[in-house]
């Protein structure tokens, strides 16, 4: 049985005055969904990405619809140190402080263990995982010396805790990103800062069904109870919850977005 996605929620300034940085938000993937429902929630928004092009489209796109002075992008690869401190500079040079983190890069692909080729594996982690940790790095020593609290929200994934064949870098990426936000959360704790992750099974968009074959969409969404993939705004609203007062004792802790059954 397919159900159909449920309708769009209207946003409720859960972040009225707070300023939040999105990794990896231009297009129409988890990220993009998220800088807009936190825009919708009253945040400002600091959007950034590899691709500068899709990345500008989606600073005027939000601009347009939710003030310039509310939207901002910069440029950023998470495996440059350089451009990891260059983005939160921007983000406290533009809003004046630094509230939100979400931590949405991450790189996949397919190849069996046996053909893996040390490249393959050294490029996932160093997105999937090192790029977390960077931006998480970047952020606590921010907040840190602010004086105390904010929120960082990890993009995990299912495949962190299921197995699933050609995709063991990126499921040793996701199962470390859970890691480090446990670990990341217990000493944060001390300094008023939460750090959680979501953990989606399948959310479509276009990005995702160009490198990602037909057959192994059919197969993934069979696994869901609801018998559909999840709509990006799904993940980003499981985001906009952890980066609220609404989950003020909720931290260290993979808030699974889906409906995949074994």
């Amino acid at each position: 049985m397919t159900s159909a996605p449920p309708p769009y929620l209207p946003g409720h300034d859960l972040l009225a005055g707070r300023t939040a940085v999105v990794t990896a938000a231009a297009g129409a993937g988890i990220g993009g969904a998220t800088a807009r429902r936190l825009l919708e929630e009253g945040a400002r928004v600091v959007v950034s990405d590899t691709h500068v092009r899709r990345l500008k489209e989606s600073e005027a796109e939000l601009a347009g619809e939710f003030g310039a002075d509310r939207v901002t992008a910069q440029p950023c690869d998470v495996t440059d140190e350089e451009q990891v401190g260059a983005l939160f500079e921007h983000a406290e040079e533009q809003h004046g402080r630094l509230d939100i983190v979400v931590n949405n890069a991450g790189l996949g692909g397919t190849a069996d263990l046996v053909d893996m080729t040390d490249e393959q594996w050294d490029k996932v982690l160093d997105v999937t995982l090192s790029g977390t940790f960077r931006c998480t790095r970047a952020a606590l020593r921010r907040m840190k010396a602010a004086g105390g609290g904010g929120v960082v929200v990890n993009n995990a994934s299912v495949a962190g805790w299921r197995a699933q064949r050609g995709q063991a870098h990126y499921a040793a990426a996701k199962a470390g990103v859970m890691a480090l936000t446990r670990c990341a959360a217990v000493e944060a704790a001390a300094y008023g800062v939460r750090v959680n992750a979501v953990s989606p099974s399948l959310a479509m968009h276009p990005h995702l069904a160009k490198v990602t074959t037909a057959e192994l969409l059919e197969e993934l969404t069979g696994r869901e109870a609801f018998g559909r993939h999840a709509e990006p705004w799904e993940v980003a609203n499981a985001i906009v919850f952890l980066a609220s007062g609404y989950s003020s004792y909720l931290t260290g802790e993979v808030l699974s977005v889906s409906s995949q059954h074994p």
